[in-house]
Parts: structure tokens; C-alpha cells; sequence
């Protein structure tokens, strides 16, 4: 297997190398630590006099419950996978408690370890899947499936309350390129392999998929596929629905194989039944999934509007006309201010910065800027083609061209957002995410409403009076009819009550995007988080039929419990 880190690629056969409790590799560098002007400008942006030192409790100081699996089931499990392939050390069992969320954080580097695997298991095929669903499913010992172990949603949490015991299924062995038939442009691929690993052995043909999410770095195919998530150039490469052709899913009723024909009107697709399933209908071991030629050509630029509504009226146009971009990336007023004032700390203005602004005012683009990364792929000639289309739909919707500086910035360091938390939750700040979507006439009223929520819930959980947050939003995913909006936010923590100010402030956000007509959730899942909200957006008779698929799939419901169906 393939690890990233900012920048660097290297192999990686042993999750111990990563951090346990936070982002990326153990040895990560805090690059924030000995900028001090970072911290004194954040705590005044958070109307904070100071931050404080919040380190995370180290794992030698912490004590965990000893396994309930019985001698009996671990021997069973030995048995079935081998036994390098059975694990229940101390530093394994907390390493897949839970995921990456900023709730799984708060509890990981407060040491509560009270909900943890009883085991990890690795199976290395299909058929050691299969066999331990089976046994897992007679002994009532819930499943929880791990890919890269990434999720923001509470969606790999060891929860075995009910159950004999809990055990993780780890897929990280089951992470191979199987087959590619170029011909028909598919490839035949194991549920765990990272994004750089699936990547580079498809480059090696010629072949890209092109779903490149922030958390492709650690992220696998069967978590993109499970979540139905999206990668930042899925404009042009499509979401996983898009590319997902057929998958096979092992239950504890047996194995459902979905075909894969280009079209059939024989019934229901099955096959839709996988993605964003979430691990609670069975486990993906296998996936046929649609691979492009790599590009020849990679161009991204920036430009400048006026105004929020100004680019995103630019991105409606360009995604009903059909024009083919790779991605279309709009920050709002605030998340423009914030990374560009971010960008410049510690560095000496002058008089190019005041030509600069100076020509911004002239241009009215000082007041409430809205930068967008336009980005293209393909061959010479439709890059081309596109780009300047594009480059017209923005000019007429009032923006300043950038030119490729601020691209190739942007698509350096498109993975690097995540690396920044830690050493922000190591100073007393949260940062969190939520993102949604909804449709282009209720876009706007949408925004509003959610980013008022934060802002009032932020306010009014705050550690003390006049404390603040930053709520910044973009877009980042578009459609005919409608685009996504996702929102950052960053604020000081309330020491004290951490999980309650967290959760206080998620249940505001997630109420104003159910009651002003957004998804509660447009590719990150539905996990543990935001389950409570899901009946109000499929309804009592569709969370019917998907119970029933749940019954019929898996009898004695072992497959990652608490996820999605609300308790």
C-alpha cells in the first residue's frame, strides 16, 4: 500500500505509522507551532485574549476494557483468517474505535476510550469476509467495516452495545487492482486499497478513476463507495454512483453479486442499493468501477467576483450549458478573507499590495470577494476550448480574471486542509465541517439560513461573553439544478463541555438545513451523526423499505450498528 502525507507518497504496511488520534503520519510535522502570529491573529479573529496549550492525552496513559470476545470466538476467528490476522492489543483496539470526525476527536484526545472493538480482524479475500459474517452472524458479534477509517460522521465507531462483542473489520489487506478491461474502460478492484495506490497502479496503465476527495491521501475505494462520496474534480469524473458499475456484497445471507450491463430495463437496479449503504446492508469485496485516460492536460486558474451570488450565478450558467469542467470551487466572502489573511501573516506588504488593492477598489472588488479556482482536464484542444468558454461566463458575471498562479496553489496543496487541525485543536480551538445541497433557487436562502445557525450556536456555546467563530462556506459541487455548500467552521472550545458545545452547535446547523429544504448531507454520509435527521428527509415509508432491505440482508442486524437507521 501507498501513504500520503502532505506531499510525499512513501509505502506504508502498518497502521501504527499514522497517528491514532488525529491526522496523517505519527511524525508529522505541526508546521503552525512556531508561528506565533498565527495564534495571536486567530484568538483575536475568535474574540479570544489568548488560546491555551490543549494537548492530547498520550496512549500509554490510558486504560481500556479488557476484550468481551470469548476464548471460544477468538480461537473461531484465528481459525477462519490466521492468527497475524487477529488482533486485540491495546494500541489496535484504539486505533479503530473511531473515526476522524471532530466529535471522535475530542473523545480520542481526552483518553475516552469506552467504546473500542472487542478485536480487529483482517481478512484477506472474499471469502474470509464471508466466513466471518457467517460465524459473526451465529454468535451475535456486530461487524463494523474499516476502510481508511476517515469518516466525519461517526460512521466506524465500535458500537456493540446489544451484542456479544464488537470487532472491527479491517480491509486494508483486501487492496488489490484486480483486472482492468481497457477496452470497455472498467477495472475490477478491491474494497481497501487508498486513493494513491488505486491511482498509481491505474496511471501505470494510462488510466485514471479521477475521484480525488481531501481524504484521498488515507480514504479507500470501499469507503468513497459506502458514503457515495465525492471527489473534488466530480464535475467532470462523476460521484461514486457515477462511476460504480456493479459491486459484490457479502452479507450474512450470502454473497449479492450485481451485474453489470451499460443499460437494462430488467427491474430495479440492484446495484443502487450499494452505494451510500454505509456498511449496514453488507460489505463490499469487490468493485467494477468506470476509469477514464488520464488527461493530458491540467489547468487550473483563479478569478475574483464580486460577490458570492456574482460566482455562483457564473457556476449555475456553466453547469446548465454542459460545459465540461473538471471543477468549479467558489469560497464566500469569509472564507475568502480568512485563507488569504491566513496566507499573508508574517509577511512584509508593500507597494505591489497596495497597487494590488488599490486596483481591487477600483474594480469594486474589495468589498465582499468571492474567489474561485476553475479547473479543466483533458485534451489540449477541450481544455482550451472550455477554459476560455468559461473565462466569457465569468467576465460577464463581473469577475477578475487571476490566472493560473492561484490554481496551481490550490491544486498543491488540495489535500493539506485536514494536516491544519491538530495543531488548532492542540491550542483550544474546534474546527469542524458540514456540508449539503439543495437546489439553485433555494441555494442562497439556504446558505444564509445554516450559516446564521452556526454563527448564533458558535455565539451562544462560547467558553465566554463576546467569543466568536469564523463560518466560512464554499461550493464545490455542481449540477444542472442545484450545487453543494460546505461549510468550515472554526471556534474556541468550551473546555469544560466540550461534546455538549459540539453538539449543540451540529444540532442548530443540521435543523436549519432540514427545515430549509437541504440534504443532511451531500457526500460525507449519514454515520451516527446524522441519522437523527434522516427520517425527515427520506420519510416513514422509505426508511420502511430500507429496513426491510436490512432485515432481509442481515436477520440479526451485526452490521455496523448505530450507523444511519436512527435508534
Amino acid at each position: 500500500m501507498l501513504k500520503g502525507s502532505a506531499g510525499n507518497l512513501t509505502a506504508m504496511t502498518d497502521r501504527s505509522e499514522t497517528r491514532w488520534n488525529g491526522w496523517g503520519p505519527q511524525d508529522q510535522a505541526d508546521t503552525l507551532g512556531a508561528r506565533n502570529e498565527v495564534w495571536t491573529w486567530l484568538a483575536r479573529e475568535l474574540g479570544m485574549p489568548s488560546l491555551l496549550a490543549t494537548p492530547a492525552r498520550p496512549l500509554e496513559e490510558l486504560a481500556i476494557a479488557p476484550p468481551r470476545l470469548t476464548s471460544e470466538d477468538r480461537d473461531k476467528f484465528v481459525l477462519l483468517l490466521g492468527p497475524d490476522n487477529v488482533r486485540d492489543d491495546k494500541a489496535e483496539r484504539a486505533r479503530h474505535a473511531l473515526g476522524k470526525s471532530y466529535h471522535d476527536l475530542l473523545r480520542l484526545r481526552a483518553g475516552d476510550l469506552s467504546v473500542v472493538p472487542d478485536a480487529v480482524l483482517y481478512p484477506r479475500n472474499a471469502g474470509d469476509v464471508a466466513d466471518v459474517l457467517a460465524y459473526a452472524g451465529e454468535r451475535r458479534i456486530a461487524i463494523v467495516p474499516y476502510g481508511g477509517g476517515t469518516s466525519v460522521v461517526g460512521g466506524v465507531t465500535a458500537n456493540g452495545e446489544g451484542f456479544n462483542a464488537v470487532a472491527t473489520l479491517d480491509l486494508s489487506q483486501m487492496a488489490r487492482l484486480i483486472g482492468v478491461d481497457p477496452v470497455s474502460g472498467t477495472a475490477d478492484v478491491e474494497p481497501g486499497i487508498i486513493g494513491p495506490a488505486l491511482e498509481h497502479a491505474l496511471n501505470a496503465q494510462g488510466l485514471t478513476l479521477g475521484h480525488f476527495p481531501q481524504s484521498f491521501e488515507y480514504s479507500t475505494l470501499g469507503g468513497w463507495i459506502a458514503h457515495r462520496g465525492a471527489g473534488q474534480q466530480s464535475h467532470l469524473y462523476g460521484r461514486a454512483e457515477d462511476w460504480l458499475i456493479a459491486a459484490d456484497l457479502a452479507t450474512p445471507r450470502g454473497v449479492l453479486h450485481t451485474r453489470d450491463f451499460p443499460a437494462s430495463a430488467a427491474g430495479p437496479r440492484l446495484r443502487d442499493l450499494i452505494p451510500g449503504s454505509e456498511g449496514v446492508f453488507g460489505i463490499i469485496t469487490r468493485a467494477r468501477v468506470r476509469v477514464r485516460v488520464q488527461p493530458a492536460v491540467k489547468q487550473y486558474s483563479g478569478f475574483l467576483f464580486p460577490d458570492f451570488r456574482s460566482g455562483t450565478a457564473a457556476i449555475r450558467a456553466a453547469a446548465q450549458t454542459g460545459l465540461p469542467a473538471a471543477m468549479l470551487r467558489l469560497s464566500d466572502a469569509q472564507e475568502t478573507r480568512f485563507y488569504r489573511t491566513f496566507s499573508e501573516l508574517g509577511r512584509n506588504t508593500g507597494l505591489r499590495d497596495w497597487l494590488t488593492g488599490h486596483y481591487l477598489r477600483l474594480k469594486g472588488l474589495d468589498r465582499l470577494p468571492a474567489a474561485m479556482i476553475a479547473g479543466f482536464e483533458g485534451d489540449p484542444a477541450q481544455v482550451r476550448d472550455a477554459a476560455e468558454a468559461f473565462a466569457k461566463i465569468a467576465k460577464a458575471n463581473g469577475a477578475l480574471a487571476l490566472g493560473r498562479k492561484p490554481g496551481k496553489r490550490w491544486y498543491e496543496g488540495r489535500f493539506h486542509g485536514p494536516y491544519l487541525r491538530d495543531p488548532m485543536m492542540d491550542r483550544g480551538v474546534g474546527v469542524d465541517t458540514l456540508e449539503t445541497a439543495t437546489h439553485w433557487s433555494n441555494l442562497d436562502t439556504l446558505y444564509r439560513a445554516v450559516k446564521e445557525a452556526l454563527e448564533a450556536a458558535i455565539a451562544a456555546n462560547a467558553p465566554r461573553p463576546g467569543a466568536r467563530g469564523v463560518v466560512m462556506c464554499h461550493i464545490s459541487h455542481c449540477y444542472p439544478d442545484g450545487a453543494s455548500l460546505y461549510f468550515t467552521y472554526i471556534f474556541p472550545r468550551a473546555l469544560d463541555g466540550e461534546i455538549a458545545q459540539w453538539r449543540a452547535i451540529k444540532v442548530a446547523a443540521s435543523d436549519a438545513i432540514a427545515a430549509h429544504g437541504g440534504t443532511i448531507s451531500h457526500h460525507h454520509g449519514v454515520g451516527e451523526d446524522h441519522s437523527q435527521w434522516i427520517v425527515q428527509e427520506k420519510g416513514e415509508l422509505g426508511m420502511e423499505i430500507l429496513r426491510a432491505i436490512k432485515r432481509t440482508l442481515d436477520p440479526e442486524g451485526i452490521l455496523n450498528p448505530g450507523k444511519f437507521f436512527p435508534n
